[in-house]
């Protein structure tokens, strides 16, 4: 009996439904599907955008009671065992997260001499106290007057006015960088004070008084860089008094300009909290009226974002991710057969291209036509390479000639975006000057966007199938992904957790550009990932793995979604009659709920690593089945290792 006749024998005597779990999940998937064809799951980070919400609508004069309460249940109901609160599921305590959870609920009203106060509170100094915040953690504690600004690295406005031959440029930060650092230049320029009435204090977090605090940086500088960054900062907080005002006006309304031009409606700006909490922060700084349409939208944009439970909690996403899904669930349905609501949400999806919107990433790549996809409902300054190979993969799929312009369009503009060094960044090309992630502003390391092994083997996947295998740009992308493999045969997952992440997203690349399954990159990969399966047959790694001696590959439990990108990238390297397979399609199976999809609270995905992470409420909707679905087309059918791209 041959390998994949036993394998098969196998999984048949545990699961023998894996048609009839195919066609019902599929089935429910597209029961999610929006009327105009697209789909939209939450998305989830910490505590820390609820909590800061909270903070905004206080620091305005602005709260609502009602959703003070219903935030506060969040609140109590995510803090861990540990006392305070951590940036994921089962992750240990993070001191910015935690104190901006506590000082969200001592503002909603919470007694502190409450059992959950205390807890956290004592958590909160244990791990040094609100002094060890991070940078953005102590800008918020500083317009609260909670700490002297000497607190923070000095970031006069003045900076919107530098040359583009300067070392620091904005054009050399990443988008989100950009976005939420322009009008928070503005705030830190004018200072502006809370409007609550009612005085609040966070003394009882510090280890010693704030004011009395002399190091806000007690660790030492990462690099010869960091040291020469901080005299620079000690520079600058003696020459900022005496800038001349008349520069400082126009920086701020260059700055303005920025952010009025970028607004995006009631998408806001960049379409992520940050910067839209920040725009909104200044407008209101700098006096416009109630009725002003910027500060309208500003405020719309940012309750778009609120999630209202039925179990009466409500919490806040960081923003939204409609392309992304509806790409997703569009992939994983035409593998489930599917084609009348893939073909649905493809047109939502044409009909959304970026053409009339020349945007930042144009400082990098000027004279390249528009031509992309951003992640949200609306962000047309911030298309991405990520989600628009995803999407030109789901249209020459679903059906090339219909979407033919819109293909070539996109296909030169993803092309127009690859690096020099042969890989993709997300929004922008060339975004390497890493020297600045060593400023003191930028503590959490993630100021810049370089390219990662997981979007470039996105474009690599994309452009293989819809152009040719032997591009130059398909040639300089596997070579890439080929320098980027990790010493344990693994990839590195920046935008998805992490490694198991990274190491599907590179299979499938290499696959889709011909590389033979036999090849050594291949099997490290291959023998990577079974390496890490866990006894249930499934995968899970947690946001541990991105911190240096960590272990990759691990986590608490087996996940649904991740345990999808494990089968795709096995099956993508040719291993489809391997019996690790045939158990972890027994985990899927197993593993689905009531409704023929699947349950899954961990964080499976990040938006900075060991800063910020998330969980896309849509990954346990559509990769398993993505997954569940390709492994019924290859065994039985006469299918080679990969479908399609992806």
């Amino acid at each position: 009996m041959s390998p994949l006749e036993l394998s098969l024998r196998a999984f048949s005597e545990s699961v023998p439904s894996l048609e009839d779990a195919v066609d019902d999940s599929a089935a429910a998937l597209a029961a999610l599907q929006r009327p105009d064809g697209h789909w939209a799951f939450p998305l989830e980070a910490d505590v820390t955008i609820p909590a800061e919400y909270v903070l905004l609508l206080h620091f305005l004069g602005e709260s609502d009671p009602t959703l003070d309460h219903r935030i506060a249940v969040t609140l109590r109901d995510k803090q861990a065992g540990h006392g305070g609160w951590p940036l994921f599921p089962g992750g240990d305590l993070d001191v910015s997260a935690s104190v901006k959870a506590y000082f969200a609920l001592k503002v909603i009203g919470d007694d502190p001499r409450a059992e959950h106060m205390r807890r956290a509170r004592e958590a909160i100094l244990a791990h040094g106290g609100a002094a060890c915040c991070n940078v953005f953690t102590r800008i918020l504690l500083a317009l609260w007057g909670q700490v002297p600004w000497r607190a923070v690295p000095v970031m006069p406005v003045e900076i919107t006015l530098l040359p583009r031959w300067f070392p620091f440029h904005l054009d050399k930060v990443s988008y989100w960088s950009r976005t939420v650092l322009v009008p928070l230049l503005v705030l830190m320029a004018l200072k502006p004070r809370p409007r609550r009435t009612q005085p609040v204090s966070l003394d009882e977090l510090f280890v010693e008084p704030a004011a009395q605090v002399r190091r806000w940086y007690p660790g030492k500088p990462r690099s010869a860089w960091g040291h020469g960054f901080r005299g620079l900062d000690h520079l600058l907080r003696a020459a900022e008094p005496y800038l001349p005002q008349p520069s400082r006006s126009r920086a701020i309304a260059r700055a303005v300009a920025f952010v009025d031009e970028r607004l995006n409606g009631e998408d806001g700006l960049g379409a992520i909290f940050p910067a839209m909490a920040n725009a909104l922060m200044m407008y209101d700084a700098l006096g416009l009226a109630a009725d002003d349409p910027r500060l309208v939208a500003a405020k719309e944009a940012l309750r778009q974002l609120v999630v209202v439970e039925a179990n009466g909690r409500a919490w806040v996403q960081p923003c939204k991710s409609p392309v992304w899904d509806t790409a997703l669930a569009c992939h994983a349905l035409c593998e489930a057969g599917d084609d009348a609501a893939a073909r649905r949400g493809a047109e939502w999806l044409a009909a959304r291209q970026v053409t009339d919107v020349v945007g930042d990433w144009a400082a990098q790549r000027p004279g390249l036509a528009p031509g992309g996809w951003a992640f949200q409902y609306a962000n047309p300054h911030y298309p991405d390479t990520d989600d628009t190979a995803a999407v030109l993969a789901v249209l020459d799929r679903i059906d090339a000639k219909r979407h033919r312009k819109v293909i070539q369009r996109g296909v030169a503009w993803l092309r127009g975006m690859q690096s020099r060094n042969g890989g993709w960044g997300a929004f922008d090309a060339e975004n390497t000057h890493e020297a600045l992630n060593h400023i003191p502003f930028a503590d959490h390391g993630a100021l810049l966007d370089p390219p990662t092994a997981d979007v470039t083997a996105r474009c690599v996947s994309a452009l293989s199938v819809i152009t040719s295998r032997l591009s130059p740009e398909v040639r300089e992308g596997v070579a890439h992904l080929l320098r980027c493999q990790e010493s344990d045969g693994s990839w590195f997952g920046r935008w998805g957790t992490n490694y198991i992440y990274g190491t599907w997203s590179a299979l499938c690349a290499l696959n889709a550009a011909g590389i033979d399954p036999a090849a050594l990159p291949m099997r490290r990969g291959v023998a990577w990932l079974l390496s890490c399966q866990w006894m249930d047959g499934g995968w899970g790694e947690d946001g541990r793995s991105y911190w240096d001696g960590q272990p990759h590959g691990v986590g608490p439990v087996s996940t649904p979604s991740q345990t999808a990108w494990a089968l795709l990238g096995l099956m993508a390297a040719g291993e489809v009659a391997h019996p690790a397979v045939a158990r972890g399609i027994d985990f899927l199976l197993r593993s689905r709920n009531a409704t023929g999809l699947w349950d899954e609270t961990h964080f499976t995905a990040v938006g900075f690593p060991r800063v910020f992470y998330l969980r896309y409420h849509g990954y346990a909707a559509y990769f398993p089945l993505w997954a569940l679905a390709r492994y019924r087309s290859l065994t039985t059918g006469n299918a080679g290792p990969v479908i399609h791209a992806m």
